[in-house]
């Protein structure tokens, strides 16, 4: 007889524990995993196609940068616990105010991403990070999602600082399981409130109440807490002030008091989304912990059509109540972005990470849209770590190598072949081609490193080669820039299918495979742009115009699409490619190590253009006058796959 969740209970805590501990050592003994910074952000949407604006300088770049990050948390956190010395980056342990966390607690929920593209909707299956993460966190349901957030909520509690509270938002399926962990971790004695968010949501009839609430459990790290008390406003208090609304900006700093309400200007300001409207709240009563906020109204000014998006209200009670003025404020599943927005609108500094890539996107649209300060745009990788360590074949990254090599096919039908086990396990060859094979590792990032120790390898292994293959899982951003700067045509590099971890959980599943000879090893995507024009504008400013040309798109085979969306995506392929450009950006001074993203353009911006499924295919960017420079242009599909640019002008 299976064991309850209860007598689990002590097992989940004990490894939860256990695994928080290993996570510890390795980062204080300095083997932790280093965040890769992919952008650094300095809002300044496209907005007619022209930019002559004063491009930011490096003096408004402030000392601290808020920080978007795409990974795993487990990892994620990780790399802010350890900082990283050699970019500057300190660590931030200890340092965090306020951490709003509002994990998935659904395990029936789809995760499935609805792609709208000129005449076609895309249904996107979840990346295989994503699929691995979502079937590891509910393969045991309850037990499975409590072990996953245990290691977690540890880390959480080691970036909090003194003053740091942690709200933790989740409703009924697992809420007061997780509790139960909470005061394990943070101590019964720091538990601070339940806050009940009350919401009308109908449901068709059912034998039950309607369940029309989430609970919010916040605990502190210690009684040295910021806590400042908010008030409430109750219709009375609103009646009273009625001829007397602030009205300030959509920062919520104070501005204009208004005593006419019934004139049409200050009516119309009142009921734009773009101001807020305060009412006096000194004679407030003070919140309870019963909090009812609508669900955001669906045309309102900030949805953004996100699933899990919550409302900016519920965010703002929360930030207000735990952190002050240029506190730092996380969110680490950060889904929509909602607490990044309004911790910017705040004065607060943030940090948010979230595991999807269409989350990445959307927050990122969302920042660039609210004009916020410069912020870092990092990550840890498509690290597949999850689906080694649960395969039961292959423990060994030499042995997993292996079964790729005998999985490996050219172009002409040649197949690669094993060194043996006096030779590196990552090294295959194809006989009669006189080409080296080079896997890399499933949980690193396949970079501009790893290309020239590949070349070393064909130049001097056993007496040099003709060509080398190199297999990476993860690549590192600029890896299209890497092969282009390399320029070597006796260097091939290739993707290893994403789900092919997936496709090896069993002898019988790997003899299929290698029978049917069925494994695509595709090419990496890349952007082409056409060729930079320079004009003088006077003694002091250029004009640059960039315009983009092409996208050739890895294989659909290995897009996470069902068959007949794929056939639709190859269809928009053959005659307009570039529709798959969610955003693109220009680094017009291009340092060679941080792409300081100066412009940006995004699909469903409509400020340029009326098309908001394409992006602008040409920007003028008016920057000082240069001998010589280099411009990086960036791409980023639908699918979050990015493509670096690098031009000498």
């Amino acid at each position: 007889m299976a064991l309850s969740l209860i007598e689990e209970l002590p097992k989940i805590v004990k490894e939860g524990r256990a695994e928080a501990e290993r996570i510890l050592e390795r980062i204080n003994s300095g083997n932790a995993l280093a965040l890769q910074t992919n952008e650094l952000v300095l809002p300044s949407k496209d907005i007619s196609g022209l930019y002559r604006g004063q491009l930011p300088s490096m003096d408004e770049e402030s000392e601290w940068k808020n920080r978007l990050i795409y990974g795993d948390n487990i990892l994620v956190m990780q790399g802010l616990l350890a900082g990283d010395p050699a970019s500057g980056l300190e660590s931030i342990r200890g340092k965090i105010d306020l951490i709003y966390i509002d994990p998935p607690f659904d395990s029936k929920a789809d995760y499935r991403t609805k792609i709208t593209l000129p005449n076609i909707n895309l249904n996107q299956k979840p990346t295989v990070i994503e699929q691995f993460a979502y079937a590891d966190t509910w393969k045991d349901g309850t037990v499975s999602y409590l072990k996953m957030i245990y290691p977690r909520l540890v880390l959480m509690r080691e970036l909090l600082s003194e003053k740091g509270s942690i709200y933790v938002h989740i409703d009924w399926h697992v809420g007061h399981y997780v509790k139960i962990l909470l005061d394990d971790i943070f101590g019964k004695e720091n538990f601070v409130n339940e806050i009940v968010w009350h919401y009308e949501k109908w449901t068709a009839g059912s034998k039950s109440l309607q369940k029309n609430h989430d609970v919010i459990f916040v605990f502190k790290k210690n009684n040295k807490n910021i806590f400042n008390e908010q008030k409430e406003i109750t219709e009375n208090l609103k009646s009273k002030y009625e001829k007397g609304y602030l009205i300030g900006g959509g920062n919520g700093s104070s501005g204009l008091v208004v005593y006419d309400k019934d004139n049409p200007n200050v009516r119309k300001m009142i009921a734009s989304e773009k101001y807020i409207v305060h009412y006096a709240e000194m004679d407030g009563k003070p919140l309870s912990d019963v909090w009812k906020i609508p669900f955001i109204n669906p045309v309102a000014h900030e949805r953004l059509n996100y699933s899990t998006q919550k409302p900016e209200k519920l965010l703002e009670r929360i930030i207000k109540a735990s952190s002050n003025e240029n506190s730092i404020v996380a969110d680490f599943f950060g889904g929509s972005g909602t607490t990044a927005a309004v911790a910017e609108k705040l004065g607060r500094r943030w940090i948010s990470s979230d595991i999807g890539k269409p989350s990445i996107m959307v927050q990122r649209k969302r920042l660039i849209d609210n004009e916020v300060k410069p912020f870092l745009y990092q990550s840890i990788g498509d690290y597949q770590k999850e689906a080694l360590e649960s395969s039961r074949m292959f423990k060994r990254i030499g042995d997993l190598s292996q079964v790729i090599i005998s999985l490996f096919v050219d172009d002409s039908g040649s197949g690669a072949l094993s060194f043996g086990e006096e030779h590196p396990q990552n090294l295959g060859y194809i006989k009669d081609k006189k080409t080296l094979v080079f896997i890399d590792s499933p949980s690193k990032m396949t970079g501009r490193a790893t290309l020239k120790k590949a070349i070393e390898l064909r130049d001097n292994f056993l007496g040099g080669w003709d060509k080398v293959v190199v297999l990476g899982w993860n690549f590192a951003y600029d890896i299209s820039s890497a092969i282009n700067d390399l320029a070597d045509n006796k260097l091939e590099v290739l993707v290893i299918p994403p789900d092919l971890l997936d496709k090896l959980k069993t002898k019988a599943t790997y003899k299929k495979l290698v029978e049917s000879g069925k494994i695509r090893f595709s090419s990496l995507q890349y952007l082409t742009i056409k060729p930079i024009e320079k004009k003088a504008y006077d003694s002091e400013l250029e004009e640059l115009t960039i315009r983009l040309d092409n996208y050739i798109l890895l294989s659909p085979d290995n897009i996470p699409l069902d068959d007949a969306d794929k056939k639709s995506l190859q269809e928009l392929l053959a005659h307009d490619p570039l529709a798959l450009i969610e955003y693109w950006s220009i680094d017009p001074d291009f340092d060679g190590v941080t792409f300081r993203s100066k412009w940006q353009d995004y699909r469903e911006n409509i400020a340029n253009d009326n098309d908001p499924l394409h992006v602008v295919y040409s920007a003028k960017i008016m920057v000082a006058r240069k001998e010589k420079r280099v411009v990086s242009v960036k791409a980023v599909d639908v699918f979050g796959f990015e493509s670096v640019v690098k031009v000498e002008v």
